[in-house]
Order: C-alpha cells, then structure tokens, then sequence
C-alpha cells in the first residue's frame, strides 16, 4: 500500500499542485499561497495510511486549501489586530509622556516657574517688593498703593519702575522660554 500511495502522491502533486497554488493565491496573496498548499499536501502524506483517494480527492484537496486558506486569514487578522493595537497603545504612551501634552508634566514646569519667580520677587528691596505684590498680586491701583503705604504716588511708580527693571534683569532667561513657547 505505501508504494502505490507513494506513486499516487506523486502524481496528485504533480497534476494538483499548480492550479491549488493558483486558488491558494487567489485567497491569502502570493506570500503565504506556497505555504497554504505545500501544508494540505503534507497533511495528504501524514494521512496516507488511513487516506483512500478516489473520485472525491480533487474536491477534498481544493476544500483543505481553502480551510487552509481561511485560517492563515484568521491568523493574519489577529496578528494585524494585535499590531495595530500596540501600534495605539504606543501612539498613546508617546502622546502621554510628551511633555506638551502631559498635565502632570505642565503642572511641575509651573510649580517649578512659579517658584523661580516667588525667589525673585523676594530678592526685591523690603519696599519694592510689598509695591510690587500689591500691585501684581492684589491688582490695586499705584493711586491706592500710595494711600496705604502712606507715601507719593510718584514713590511708588520709582519702586515699580525698579522692582520690574530688577523682575526683567533676574528673569531674563525665561524670557527667551516664553519667545520660544509662543513661536512654536
């Protein structure tokens, strides 16, 4: 039985092979066509002990080809599927730690600003620095700064025209941050 199943493999191989690579192709591409139909094929002589070909072989062979067919199909599904899916997954974690777009990371740059400045507005002269927060920080007007300092209003315009000429010198390299911040 193995030497006639053997000359009838051949021979199926020999008169089904092409026309199978050309249906294999038609359904999963000319990669994975090959493969499709060498593995029916092998399938076919693993089973040759228990195999019977008859009138029915071409029938089976072209159904096992597209069973074949079908689950490359579902493989590559999955495999794309997955592929995309970390490609998201990655897309989002790229998305996540850009310091741009990460709140977490904006958060710690304007703590880290708002400190730097707090540091040099308390650097400021005892009497510049109390005009200063009272204008910046509490939006009082130079008019009603004077009255509560009981001093000029022509005192306290010096002591901000010096708290800001020291605030501009000592803050200067952020200054080039925030050109550069607003030119992008």
């Amino acid at each position: 039985m193995n030497q006639t199943f053997d000359i009838t493999y051949k021979v199926l191989f020999r008169k089904y092979y092409p026309n199978l690579l050309f249906y294999a192709t038609r359904i999963v591409g000319d990669e994975e066509a090959e493969d499709v139909v060498q593995d029916v094929f092998v399938e076919l002589w693993k089973r040759k002990e228990s195999m019977v070909v008859g009138d029915q072989i071409q029938a089976f062979l072209y159904r096992a080809v597209y069973t074949r067919s079908l689950n490359v199909l579902k493989h590559r599904t999955i495999a794309n599927g997955y592929a995309a899916t970390m490609e998201e997954i990655n897309q989002k974690r790229l998305e996540f730690y850009q310091p741009d777009n990460n709140e977490v990371f904006k958060r710690i740059e304007n703590q880290e600003l708002r400190q730097e400045i707090q540091t040099a507005i308390n650097e400021l002269p005892e009497k510049c620095k109390e005009v200063f927060k009272l204008s910046y920080l509490h939006h009082m007007k130079n008019k009603e700064i004077a009255d509560v300092m009981e001093v000029s209003l022509r005192t306290v315009e010096a002591h901000m025209y010096k708290a800001l000429k020291f605030l501009r010198k000592r803050l200067e390299h952020l200054w080039y941050i925030f050109i550069l911040f607003w030119l992008n």
